[in-house]
């Protein structure tokens, strides 16, 4: 039995190494936006899968499948982040103004994250207006411990947030403005 207390000692002075080697933790980000305008509105703006020119960044969508669960759209977007992001329609529920979707493909230096999903929502409020939520869930760039600062955690959450913050601002001035 002693014979083993030299090994098992030598054993414990790893586990408090294996609690700090762990891997890069999932990141969510919430933003909404008020619109002064019905939710039924809002939902014809933003619902159709296919179409994201209400987004300031996106130049051109290229999709195939509709609105149904399966469907893919490619982003390409405007300046030097061309893409293109490569996403697949997850649920879409048309009467609850609401659908899901997620990253299938893109390239760190346009968008540092990974193992992305989304979901929009479109909510009725009072006096005629609609609130807009979007969310979503990520890893960031880098999946390995030690990343370099432009695929931390901190760098895909501030990406993530500046793509909804700009997309919602953009979607409410494409409805209000009737563009």
């Amino acid at each position: 039995m002693f014979k083993r207390l030299p090994l098992a000692v030598a054993a414990l002075a790893f586990v408090p190494a294996l609690a700090f080697a762990h891997g890069p933790s999932r990141q969510k980000v919430i933003e909404t936006i008020e619109i002064n305008a019905p939710a039924e509105k809002v939902w014809a703006r933003v619902g159709n899968f296919n179409d994201m020119s209400w987004h300031p960044a996106v130049a051109k969508t290229d999709a195939k499948g509709g609105n149904e669960v399966g469907a893919t759209r490619a982003l390409t977007l405007k300046g030097d982040k061309k893409g293109p992001i490569e996403e697949e329609l997850l649920k879409y529920d048309a009467a609850g103004f609401t659908y899901a979707y997620k990253i299938s493909q893109v390239d760190v230096k346009v968008l540092p994250v990974n193992n992305y999903s989304s979901h929009i929502t479109v909510t009725p409020e009072d006096g005629g207006k609609s609130k807009v939520e979007w969310w979503g869930a990520f890893y960031r760039g880098f999946p390995n411990n030690d990343p370099p600062p432009e695929l931390n955690d901190e760098a895909a959450f501030a990406a993530v947030t500046a793509v909804y913050k700009t997309g919602l601002d953009g979607l409410k001035k494409a409805v209000e403005g009737g563009k």
